[in-house]
């Protein structure tokens, strides 16, 4: 969303934006405290119907973050901060009691956070709030401001916007709602922060949800006596705008990081992918309705016993497959039986791997396929292929130079769906926002580069390069679905590691914040919500109601790529931010597993053509919601099963000759034998951040005593310990040093 101020003598205006205007050109608001966060002034204020703190850079203009907004007369007391508060207010009215409190930072970006909580003095009903932010010009008018808006909440993603202050310069804004705080106030009223946070400049912020109104409204009231939190703003501050692409995408990174390290973080906890893992499998192989058999060859079912098996979907599984094998030392036996019959999705005449096997129902458009469908069984069959496996190198090899022929024809901008037969568009754009598949272009860019290390044929880098070039422009609207985007922005990290040249190590940071501006920073507890955890979850499309478990775990292998070829060039608040995503999907994947639900929390229905929910079976659900909504509504993905053996294998670690495993929620950079009974792990999450560590008691051994230490000797205490596991908390970026006895 961007949008540009309209000047006073040609303006549209709410009533709060005219009376805020009124009573700053009149002077008609009172002073009752004030304070600095670096150059930037702090004033709180009294109007007739707000407490109000001004925000201004001297000369440079402001902003007005609304505070309080009373219906009738109110008294304000100044109290004494508390640790860490700059300013403490109660503000006492016939409602009830505000208490305000305000927080400065800016060692490294200006920022503050204005917290308001209310106690009712009866039983409320709350019709209306207005927003809370407005920007002010030297004259403290908002109606003289001139900024954009370069990013805003989508459905129930983080409540944030990103904007600049251009005229006067004022600088870059991030302001970011901790909506976790109100779950209190949306639970009393049966409301959801839906697209809260937004505006139409300059009435920009916060709109608190209420009830819908009508003749007969909802009466949902706050209690009387009950305090609760309406609000929990962070804003950071830049001096400097920067409206070109890269530069705004990376400062937007960094602020939302300085945001990210205010806020209470929900804990994480221990999750045995591997007893999951190994149920998966066992249920892939033996549960009816796991797989079918066509051609004499067995093939995976998307759904539980429903929809015509695909190709993406059964490469999905045999490259986890192959994952899991390489980590327990020899190949399961479901690789090669699933490898078998991939042959017959391969179309000799058009020289491409189709998405349904030959002998689809005619209920099936089968030339028809969604643009990014073509490019992601090839991005696992060259995952196999540079593992070394010749069969799948072959099919990945003279499938490839389709895939080239329809990036040319669709000029690196492709579709939602087209057919393979002579690329016809069918579905050229979302309804949601008018455009095609946004970030197929980084998928493709990393299918190149596969061939590009399997052949050294510069012409595969050229069409990576090309592709990511053609992205450029899109800013914050890169993202169509979630894992198409990491991989883009993994696409982007390694072109900078192959040519040296920045603007790629720049451009994943454009894919990194539009998938991150995706993301539900918020732990929600509305309805079925209490179940399951959210956080850090990415929405699966841009316009998508629920997380899915799909994009969730690819993306994390994106990820993995991504800092695999970064370095100490990546903005740290980057890194920080992908190693916490990484960290929160390995605790909140799991309650996509029917059983680790509550059998009420799931839909008794799917639906239409996605069979049925299985709560014996370990394969995950598709569809989770921030809003609370039934689980499940879409179906059980089998597709989805790799997903425990991505996690399994990934987040634990053999140890040779030790009676344990190590299980780590960080990807471990580096590991080092340093002695017989000594390992040294590095890690490179957060610099302020923690990851959890734990060793694990291997099967029919016993745990030893163990000593954690930092690499600067401090020794580091377990916070739980029983006879099969042994659990830290360590720093997130450096080193630790384990030794046992």
């Amino acid at each position: 969303m961007a949008t540009t101020a309209l000047q006073p003598k040609n303006f549209s205006a709410t009533p709060f934006v005219l009376a805020l205007r009124r009573a700053l050109a009149e002077g008609s608001t009172k002073k009752i405290a004030n304070c600095a966060v670096g150059a930037l002034d702090v004033e709180m204020v009294r109007s007739r119907d707000s407490v109000w703190a001004l925000i201004r850079r001297p000369g440079r203009g402001g902003l007005a973050l609304r505070a309080a907004f009373l219906a009738d007369d109110y008294e304000v007391t100044k109290l004494k901060p508390g640790a860490g508060e700059a300013i403490r207010l109660r503000v006492s009215s016939v409602i009830g009691e505000h208490m305000i409190t305000l927080r400065t930072g800016g060692d490294a970006l200006e920022n503050l956070r204005l917290t308001v909580t209310l106690t009712p003095s009866a039983s409320l009903l709350v019709p209306f709030l207005p927003r809370d932010l407005y920007p002010l010009d030297n004259d403290d008018d908002p109606l003289g401001s001139v900024g954009t808006v370069e990013a805003g909440q989508r459905g129930l993603n983080s409540g944030l916007l990103y904007f600049r202050l251009e005229e006067p310069a004022f600088g870059n804004v991030l302001y970011f709602q901790n909506l976790t705080a109100m779950n209190p106030f949306y639970r009393a009223t049966k409301t959801s922060p839906d697209g809260a946070v937004g505006g139409v400049w300059p009435e920009l912020g916060y709109l608190p949800p209420t009830p819908t109104q009508s003749g007969t409204p909802p009466t949902q009231p706050l209690a009387a006596g009950v305090e609760l939190t309406l609000s929990d703003a962070i804003l950071v501050f830049r001096h400097e705008t920067n409206s070109e692409e890269r530069e705004s995408a990376r400062q937007f990174l960094q602020m939302l990081g300085v945001a990210y390290k205010m806020l209470d973080l929900p804990r994480t906890e221990y999750r045995d992918w591997i007893d999951r893992a190994e149920r998966t499998l066992r249920d892939l192989d033996e549960a009816p309705e796991a797989t079918i058999r066509h051609y004499g060859h067995r093939y995976v079912h998307p759904y539980t016993a429903a929809e015509y098996p695909d190709i993406m979907v059964q490469m999905s599984i045999v490259a986890a497959i192959h994952d899991w094998g390489k980590w327990c030392g020899e190949p399961h036996p479901l690789e090669a039986e699933f490898k078998a019959g991939l042959g017959k999705f391969y179309d000799t005449k058009l020289d491409t791997l189709r998405r349904y096997l030959p002998n689809v129902g005619d209920d099936k458009d089968a030339d028809a396929v969604d643009s990014w469908y073509l490019y992601h069984p090839m991005l696992n069959l060259g995952r196999l292929a540079l593992d070394g496996d010749t069969e799948a190198r072959a099919l990945f090899l003279k499938s490839i130079e389709f895939g080239i022929k329809a990036a040319h024809r669709f000029k690196y901008r492709w579709p939602i769906q087209y057919s393979v037969k002579d690329f016809s568009v069918i579905t050229e754009t979302a309804g949601a926002d008018g455009r095609g598949q946004t970030d197929v272009g980084g998928v493709f860019a990393w299918v190149m580069l596969q061939a590009f290390e399997l052949t050294d044929d510069k012409r595969f880098l050229d069409e990576a390069r090309a592709a990511i070039d053609a992205a450029m422009g899109l800013r914050f609207n890169v993202n169509y679905q979630a894992n198409l985007t990491a991989w883009g922005a993994a696409a982007c990290m390694r072109l900078w590691r192959i040519t040296s040249q920045d603007v790629y190590l720049e451009q994943s940071y454009v894919y990194l914040g539009s998938f991150f501006h995706n993301c539900e920073i918020w732990e929600s507890e509305l309805e079925l919500a209490v179940h399951y955890r959210n956080f850090l979850g990415a929405t699966c499309l841009q316009d998508a109601p629920y997380m899915a478990i799909y994009e969730c775990f690819d993306a994390y292998t994106a990820f993995e790529n991504y800092l695999d070829d970064s370095g100490p060039d990546l903005e740290p608040a980057a890194r920080m931010l992908i190693a916490e995503y990484c960290k929160y999907a390995l605790d909140r994947a799991w309650f996509y597993y029917p059983d680790a639900l509550p059998p009420e929390a799931i839909s008794p229905k799917q639906r239409e053509t996605n069979g049925h929910v299985d709560r014996k079976l370990s394969f995950p659900i598709e569809d989770l919601y921030p809003d609370g909504q039934l689980a499940g509504q879409v179906g059980q993905e089998v597709y989805g099963a790799g997903a425990a053996m991505v996690f399994a294998t990934r987040s634990f670690h053999q140890v040779e000759d030790a009676p344990f495993l190590l299980y780590c929620d960080h990807f471990v950079r580096a590991r080092e034998r340093t002695g017989d009974n000594a390992l040294t792990l590095t890690l490179d999450g957060g610099e302020t951040c923690t990851a959890g560590l734990s060793v694990v008691r291997r099967k029919r051994r016993k745990l030893p005593t163990v000593r954690l230490v930092t690499v600067g000797g401090d020794a580091l205490r377990p916070h739980t310990s029983s006879a099969d596991r042994i659990d830290f908390r360590v720093p997130a970026n450096g080193r630790v040093i384990l030794t046992w006895t």
